[in-house]
Order: C-alpha cells, then sequence, then structure tokens
C-alpha cells in the first residue's frame, strides 16, 4: 500500500511517496522505503527526485541555514553532490543535479522568504514520526577565526583594547601630576612646639 505525506508552507509543497518496511517491522502507516518525493516551490518548476535527492537537499540545505543564521553564509554541497546552495547577490542559488548524464543542473534562486518556507517543510519531513528514514546532517562545525573575525568590523574590535590603553596612560599621568605628601613631624621632635602649662 502506497503512502502519501504532504508538509506545506505558503511558499512551499513537499510531498513524500513510499512504502512501510514491513520486514523492519514498521507498521502500515510508516514510510520506510521512499519511492519518490516532489518539492513544489511558488513560481518555480516544480521538482521530482528519488531518497538520493531528498537526503542531499536535507544535508546542504539545513546547515545552509543555520550558517546564514550565525551571519556567515557559505556554499553547502560539493561540485559532485546532486544538490547545492550557496549565496547568490542577496538570494539563495539551489542547484539540483540530475543523475542523467548530459542534464544541465537546474538552478533556482530562492529568496528569504522562500528559503524559509522550505527549511520548515525539510525540518517537518525530517522530525515526523511517520517517516522511518535516517535524514544524516553534517556534524556542526564551529565558524572559523578568520569568519569570527570578519564578523565585526575592525573599529568595534580595537575599541576594548585602545580604550585599555588610554586609561593607562590616563592614570600614569594624572598620578605624576599630584604632588606627594611630605611626612608630618612629630609634636616630640620639634622642641619649640612644646607648649608650657597656663597657670
Amino acid at each position: 500500500m502506497k503512502l502519501t505525506n504532504r508538509y506545506e508552507q505558503t511558499s512551499c509543497r513537499l510531498q513524500v511517496e513510499g512504502l512501510p518496511d514491513l520486514s523492519a517491522g514498521q507498521n502500515e502507516q510508516t514510510i520506510g522505503i521512499l519511492t519518490g518525493f516532489s518539492l513544489d516551490l511558488a513560481g518555480h518548476t516544480e521538482l521530482e527526485g528519488k531518497r538520493e535527492h531528498l537526503q542531499a537537499m536535507v544535508a546542504a540545505v539545513l546547515p545552509y541555514a543555520r550558517q546564514l543564521l550565525s551571519g556567515v553564509p557559505r556554499t553547502c554541497g560539493a561540485d559532485t553532490d546532486p544538490v547545492a546552495i550557496a549565496p547568490q547577490s542577496g538570494r539563495h542559488q539551489l542547484e539540483l543535479r540530475s543523475s542523467q548524464p548530459d542534464t544541465p543542473p537546474l538552478t533556482l534562486l530562492l529568496d528569504d522568504a522562500e528559503l524559509a518556507d522550505l527549511v520548515r517543510c525539510l525540518d517537518q519531513l525530517r522530525l515526523d514520526s511517520r517517516i522511518a528514514l535516517p535524514f544524516e546532517q553534517p556534524p556542526l562545525q564551529p565558524l572559523r577565526r578568520r569568519e569570527l573575525r570578519h564578523r565585526q568590523p575592525l573599529a568595534q574590535r580595537m575599541a576594548a583594547p585602545l580604550v585599555g590603553v588610554g586609561v593607562l596612560v590616563l592614570s600614569a599621568v594624572v598620578s605624576a601630576l599630584l604632588p606627594l605628601n611630605k611626612p608630618l613631624s612629630s609634636p616630640a621632635a620639634n622642641p619649640t612646639a612644646v607648649s608650657s602649662p597656663q597657670r
């Protein structure tokens, strides 16, 4: 019995089709064998593919969205992968490569709202208990030091050290300008200061 699950957002509709894997002990309402999917992005060509393409899309789009949130967007997906996504002039270029030889890749330019809807649909798919397929993502990697440096302008990075040096110099100048206190002489050391008792 063929099963169909839909995940919809404003500008994106993802539909997956498959069969339950009864040999693995799954129930009849769980997709364990994915036979195909279709992705309809508003204003773009409807995409169809197999399990490998959907897994490649999850592995490229979700990490790209995470990096975009960190403020350091970079390309996700290698030239040999079926799906790659990269920043392109304020938009997001999603490139889908066919497994058929001599077929040029399909390129879609997504705006932020379309990308957000696509990410939500892929997240719904990944977290759906009716889907018994592993959608693996690459492990989280920290930003490289040079990427962190470029996130803050040079003036902001240098402000704290320069203020610290300025305060140190100012305190040294002020302490040099303050007069040194001379020690007070004690009354026993000064014999003229002894008062005589009055009668």
